[in-house]
């Protein structure tokens, strides 16, 4: 499957929905939904995207997932059931992240916030330590936990899975995100 670059600009500013169950416990947060993921309706959709892959190796899932047609409902089933969700900090379609200003970032952090309110994971992964620093005021933050939580959930950054992340790949991911599973008792200890 794939998309010409017109078909996938007729997707800018769509909207993905939440990927949450009854019983998230780890909730990964990506910067915003790629044209890929609005086509699809599947977020982490576009193929070389290595968040499903990392997932895997990392064993929070314990099958290969591929949403780069879409997601179906078994493999939204066993996110769900793993307490695993899926969010975004802003919730527009663009082609680059790189399209989205600071102020909207941290209007995006406000609504992430209050959507973790609502669910109540016990940890919070944000996929992306740039739109971390913009859009929640903390410039000097690495990855890994943060000083600070949420409403009880505990605030983790992750590197973000997308291929332009070039230094990351598919193990380093896995460990970080193993990391942040652990955390939110996903997956036992080492």
């Amino acid at each position: 499957m794939g998309f010409t670059r017109e078909q996938l600009q007729a997707f800018v500013g769509t909207e993905v929905p939440d990927l949450i169950g009854d019983d998230c416990r780890l909730l990964f947060v990506g910067i915003n939904p790629g044209l890929w993921t609005a086509a699809v309706g599947a977020h982490f959709a576009r193929p070389g995207n290595r968040f499903y892959p990392a997932l895997y190796r990392s064993g929070i899932v314990d099958r290969p997932i591929d949403a780069s047609a879409g997601m179906s409902d078994e493999d939204r089933a066993l996110l769900c059931r793993r307490g695993v969700g899926i969010t975004n900090i802003v919730a527009r379609a663009t082609a680059t992240a790189a399209e989205l200003s600071t102020e909207e970032l941290r209007a995006g952090a406000g609504r992430l916030r209050a959507r973790v309110r609502r669910v109540s994971p016990r940890v919070v992964a944000i996929a992306g330590i740039t739109a971390y620093r913009s859009g929640f005021h903390r410039p000097h933050a690495v990855t890994g936990p943060q000083d600070e939580d949420w409403d009880g959930a505990a605030v983790w950054v992750v590197p973000n899975p997308s291929g332009l992340n070039a230094h990351e790949t598919v193990d380093s991911l896995a460990v970080a995100y193993a990391a942040a599973a652990r955390a939110a008792g996903v997956l036992g200890p080492e």
